[in-house]
Order: structure tokens, then sequence, then C-alpha cells
């Protein structure tokens, strides 16, 4: 059994516990299996299922003999070839990019001229996965970056251009963690809501969804953030498919991401864009129980990282890929304030008062409001627990 002196040891098993203890006079023996005996003054602890992160470092006349010749580190953890580890961290680090979360809306495929919309998307999550920190082959601790937003409320206005062509334009607000936080105290902490994205969105329709049949269009969007030089925008792009029968609907969002652009704040040589493509969906089962009321399950999600695209930087190597995936069930109410007035007056005035209606809503568009309120459950470690999703959408 080889023997080697250990510098550090990085405690991953104790819940809350992200301490380092030094640990001078340390005698570790590697064993089949994956188990692993640490020893200290004749008190041993084993581990079986590598949860631990140990670093064998070498220091002036102490050599650590690995059995391929190696004598930077030993990564249990992850399993990762140390000079990989070390070669990756003397590069210069790309900007931090996490999984592209959008907005929890599915996008139809209705457009007609002069459409007008008013949309209130909004969002609140809860039960944030915990930020996982391991040490890196230069002795630094790297947190990993996952995108982990406890709020978002976004404010956007739709004009239908012609029945093919609709265009949108918003802003974004949302509460982020921190990304580059200074201790582990705050590696689990959130930044104030801020003023976080403009966008622009257009749907290009080409084929209209008829009451038994399938619809086909083209999403775009383009997210530009705001106040921060280093943040890359967004770019979305992908097909729509909207299907019906009966009283069912199912529509579907597949859209490529790509991460666009970024500056370097001044003074900083060594930043790097992480240019990367991830892929995101939107999907929408809905039954209409009746004109102005419908139950729907929707599931979003992302696939962080396609393949090696971008600047995959040490993150991406100790923590791997960050997919978040969420669905749970949502209830739509729709409301026509004409209606209801229409019917005020046939209550109160008569059928005298219903023809008055009439005339005044002649060649007039329908005026409706609906309302979405929902819960999406988290489906893996990567996503919060709960999403709690509240839309306001005023449309003439």
């Amino acid at each position: 059994m080889t023997e080697y002196r250990i510098l550090r040891y990085f405690d991953f098993t104790v819940p809350g516990r992200r301490d380092f203890w030094d640990f001078r006079d340390i005698a570790a023996g590697w064993q089949s299996g994956d188990k692993l005996n640490v020893t200290k003054g004749g008190c041993k602890k084993q581990c079986t299922d590598t949860p631990v992160l140990i670093d064998l470092w070498r220091e002036s006349g102490v050599a650590a003999e690995l059995a391929d010749g190696g004598d930077a580190m030993l990564n249990i953890r992850s399993g990762v070839s140390s000079r990989l580890l070390l070669a990756i961290a003397l590069l210069p680090q790309p900007a931090i990019s996490g999984p592209a979360i959008n907005q929890f809306e599915v996008k139809d495929l209705q457009s007609s001229p002069g459409d007008f919309e008013f949309q209130s998307q909004n969002a609140w999550s809860t039960g944030q996965p915990r930020r996982r920190s391991a040490l890196t082959a230069l002795g630094e601790i790297a947190f990993d970056d996952n995108t982990a937003i406890k709020q978002r409320e976004a404010l956007e206005i739709q004009l239908g251009v012609t029945d093919w062509f609709r265009v949108r334009f918003g802003v974004e607000f949302e509460q982020e963690r921190l990304d580059d936080p200074g201790s582990f105290s705050e590696a689990d902490r959130f930044a104030p809501i801020k003023f976080d994205e403009v966008a622009v969105e257009g749907v290009v329709i080409f084929v209209k969804p008829k009451d038994e049949g399938i619809g086909l269009g083209l999403l775009m969007e383009y997210g530009s953030p705001v106040g921060e030089m280093e943040a890359p925008a967004e770019f979305y792009a992908g097909p729509i498919i909207e299907a019906r029968t009966g009283p069912w609907s199912f529509i579907a969002n597949l859209m490529f991401v790509k991460y666009m652009g970024g500056k370097a704040e001044p003074g900083n040589d060594a930043y790097v864009r992480d240019e990367k493509w991830d892929f995101s969906y939107a999907t929408q089962l809905e039954y209409e129980i009746a004109r102005n009321f419908g139950v729907a399950l929707e599931a979003y999600g992302t696939f962080d990282r396609l393949g090696n695209t971008g600047t995959p930087g040490e993150t991406r190597v100790l923590f791997g890929d960050l997919n978040q995936h969420r669905a749970g069930p949502v209830v739509y109410y729709t409301f026509f304030p004409h209606e209801e007035r229409a019917l005020s007056h046939r209550t109160n005035d008569g059928e005298g008062a219903v023809a008055l209606s009439g005339d005044a809503d002649e060649g007039d568009k329908e005026l409706s409001v609906a309302i979405g309120t929902g819960v999406l459950f988290g489906l893996n470690e990567n996503t919060p627990d709960l999403t709690f999703k509240l839309s306001v959408e005023v449309e003439y």
C-alpha cells in the first residue's frame, strides 16, 4: 500500500461544513474498490463512496509518488486527471455562463394585423440548489456557476404585424445568486433585485394551426444584459410546433441558445468569452374546459453546453454540465370585459341595452384579460424545488 503525505483535506461529507482542515502528519492509503483510509493520531476514517476531495500536494522535500508517475494532485471526488486539472487551472478562465433559463412561458402561433398585447410574466423560486465548491489544482476555491434566480419580473409589449409575423419588446428584472462570492458565507447569497435585461422577439408563422391540425413557426429572441460588461447576450432560435384536436392542444418551443459577446472590465486582461450553445425547451399540454378556462401541464428545461461548444473552463471539469428541468400544473382563466359589461346591461336595462352594446362593439377588436398561475417542480438536483408562476396578459 503506497503511503502519501496529505497537506489539505477538504470535507464534503458534513452538511454545512465547508472549511479546510490542515493535516500535517497524516498518512493515506489508496486501495482498490475506491476505498480511502485516512489516519491521524491512531484515529482512522474510511470513505467507501468517495464523497470527499483530497489533494496531494508536493512541498519541498515531500513528493507524492502516484502510480501513473504524476506528482501534482489526485482528485478522488471526480476522478479527473491531476495533470488535466492543473493545465486547465493555469489557463485564463472564461466568464461565468450558467445554463440559459428563459421566462416560463410557452409561445403560440397566433398573430393578426393590429393585435396589441401587454404581458407581465413573473416567477418566484424556493428550495434553491446548494452551491457546490471544490479545491482547484492551484489551491483556490472554485464554485459552480449554476444559474440560480430567486425571482423574476418581466414586462412586455407584443404587436401583430401581419397574419404571419409578430414582434415583442420587453424588459426584465431579476434577483440572482452572486456570480463571484468572496467567501463560503456568500456562496448561496442573492444580490438585490435589479434591472437585468432588454429583449426583442420575433415569431414567423409558416403554417397556422387549425381546430384539427398542426401548425409550424420559427421563434427568434435576442436578450441583451444591462449593466454588466462581461455578461454575454443570449440568442434563442428554434421551431414552434402547435397541435390541436377537440379541447386538447399541445405546444412545443424547441430552442437552441447561443451565448454572444461580452467585454472585459477595464484592467481585466484575463477575461475570456464563453460563447457556448445550450438547448432549451418549453412545452404545454392544455385541456380547455370552457372558452375562458383551461388547465395545463407545462415543462421547461435547459441542457447546459452542447458538446464542447464555447470555452469550457475549470468549473466544467469539476462539476460537469448543470442541466435544469422542471414541470407542473398551470391553470388559465380569461375574462372579456366587453362581454361582462354587456351582460350587466342586459340584466339591468333589458334588451334595448343589449342592442346598444352590440352597436358599440361592432367592428371593434375584442378585449381580453388572461391570468395564469401554477407551480413547477424541480426534476433534478440543479433545479429549485419549487417555482411559482404568475402571468397576466391583456390583449386587444
